[in-house]
Formats: structure tokens, C-alpha cells, sequence
């Protein structure tokens, strides 16, 4: 099983050996990851969402692109492969290194984003419409970085569940992977989450 709610599970049984407070950080899929791994928890004290999908209950990664009325085009520019034991018509995604760059990470130099098109690590393509567990950030405070530039998730859409997540939010001009074009501003947001 793939999405959300299995990978929600693996960090769930994870964050169970840590002891104290914890702070998590979730940057695109990564936010639905830490809603749905987190629920019931009560060492996690805050949630961080770096241009990342703050899923609610039953959504998918897909639905939540339109949300505000937003429209991402990377799904028009993925390479799928088949990996060992893929179900029909599901397999590892990865965004066309040749539209990388524009899509992913325009704000940084085309070498650093020829080497993370060819090392990138890909996602199951069900992932993407696969629903969402309980979303955590209904108990738990959060935080939300839009990335006024995103390519990947369209600002609209991290702006709508930013809002109804009830997220201290920062906008600032940057793509999609604004912790390597604006490191700066992200750790400030992760250390506000963590006072």
C-alpha cells in the first residue's frame, strides 16, 4: 500500500521511539506524510509546512492542487517507470529532467538543478490520488511557508490550506525548494514553530 495514510503509518511507529517534544517539518508531499503520521500523538507540538501539501481527511494530493482554484501542469510532465510488483497502471513518477529546472527550482542555478533532476528520488504515481488519513493539523498548531513561485503545488492552493489549517503563515518570492533558495527564512519559521 502506497500514499498518505501508509506512509503516515512509518513515520507514526518512528516518532513512537522518540522521546520529548517534537517539532515536525513537511515540505510537499512530505506535509501530507507528517499530517497523517502525527494524529494522536502527543509529543508532536507543532507542524511545519514548507510549500507542502496540508491534506484534509479523505483528499488527495491531486484534489488538493485545485484547490483556490489553482492548476499545477508538472502532472503533464512526469516520467513513469514501473517498479517490481506495481499494480497496473501505477509506477515511480519523476518530473522530465528537461522541464526540471522550470518547474521545480527556477530560482536556483541550472547545475544544482541538473544534478537534483538526475538524483531525484521519485514517488509512486498512486500516491498522488490516494486519500488522506485524519489531518493532524486540526489539533496541533501549525505553521505554512507559500512559495509565491511554486511550480509544483500553485500558490492558490497552499494559500486555501494554509487558511482552513489555521497556520501562522509567511509568503515570500520563491519556487518550489524555497529551504535551498531561501534557507534563511525557513529556519526562522522552524524555530518560531519550536518556541
Amino acid at each position: 500500500m502506497v500514499g498518505p495514510q501508509a506512509d503516515g503509518e512509518y513515520l507514526r511507529r518512528f516518532l513512537s521511539t522518540v522521546e520529548g517534544p517534537v517539532v515536525l517539518v513537511g515540505h510537499s508531499y512530505g506535509g501530507a506524510v507528517i499530517s497523517n503520521g502525527t494524529t494522536g500523538n502527543p509529543n508532536v507540538k507543532a507542524l511545519v509546512y514548507v510549500a507542502a501539501y496540508a491534506l484534509d481527511e479523505g483528499e488527495s494530493v491531486a484534489a488538493a492542487n485545485s484547490l483556490g482554484g489553482g492548476h499545477t501542469e508538472v502532472t503533464d510532465h512526469l516520467v513513469v517507470r514501473p517498479y517490481p510488483g506495481a499494480p497496473s497502471g501505477d509506477g515511480d513518477a519523476y518530473i522530465d529532467p528537461a522541464h526540471f529546472h522550470r518547474l521545480f527550482a527556477q530560482d536556483l542555478p541550472r547545475g544544482t538543478t541538473a544534478v537534483m533532476a538526475a538524483t531525484q528520488r521519485p514517488g509512486a504515481l498512486s500516491a498522488l490520488v490516494t486519500p488522506s488519513g485524519p489531518a493532524a493539523w486540526k489539533s496541533v498548531p501549525s505553521w505554512y511557508l507559500i512559495a509565491r513561485q511554486d511550480r509544483i503545488i500553485p500558490p492558490q492552493a497552499e494559500r486555501a490550506m494554509a487558511k482552513r489549517a489555521r497556520a501562522t503563515t509567511v509568503e515570500i518570492d520563491s519556487s518550489h525548494v524555497a529551504m535551498l533558495s531561501r534557507p534563511d527564512v525557513v529556519t526562522k519559521l522552524i524555530l518560531r514553530a519550536a518556541r
